[in-house]
């Protein structure tokens, strides 16, 4: 069975196996999650994303975690551009969520934390970005244990919270 949580905090800074990162199709870094991933982790992880790049959104590829021990992996992944949610941005959203966790599936992840994708400089709403965050993992298949929200600040937070809490009964 597997376990969500949901934190506020620090995603360079949490004890999982596997770490997402909203990256650009670039895989090089960028800002917001992904420079703090990226400065994290050192100069290494802009290489390994460099060997495997170009990255389209909705899917996900991995590389080593390098200075983010004890994280074993980042998993990159491309978000939608918010358009005003008529160009398919929730499918590329949901798909981010389910690509990364089939990746981690191959790698043997038992533990990834997740940032809120696409809400940064992408735009996404981010009310909206929790509630099909928590509908993709829920609905995916998958062998990892544990599957960590992690919010950097109050709002994501409260909008994940209430999203993890809509799917549940009793």
């Amino acid at each position: 069975m597997t376990v969500l949580e949901v934190v506020l905090g620090d995603i360079t800074t949490q004890d999982v196996e596997a770490v997402v990162t909203a990256a650009n199709e670039s895989l090089l870094g960028g800002g917001g999650v992904d420079g703090a991933i990226h400065r994290a982790a050192g100069p290494e992880l802009a290489v390994a994303g460099a060997a495997i790049a170009p990255c389209s959104a909705g899917d996900a590829k991995a590389t080593g975690a390098f200075g983010l021990a004890p994280v074993r992996y980042v998993i990159h992944t491309v978000g939608p551009v918010w358009e005003g949610g008529t160009e398919g941005e929730a499918q590329v959203l949901a798909s981010c969520y389910r690509r990364c966790l089939e990746v981690a599936d191959v790698l043997g992840v038992g533990s990834i934390a997740f940032p809120s994708i696409a809400t940064g400089v992408y735009g996404y709403p981010v009310e909206e970005a929790a509630r099909i965050a928590v509908a993709a993992v829920r609905t995916a298949r998958t062998t990892v244990g544990l599957i960590r929200f992690v919010a950097f600040d109050q709002g994501g937070h409260d909008a994940l919270v209430g999203a993890v809490g809509e799917g549940v009964s009793g």
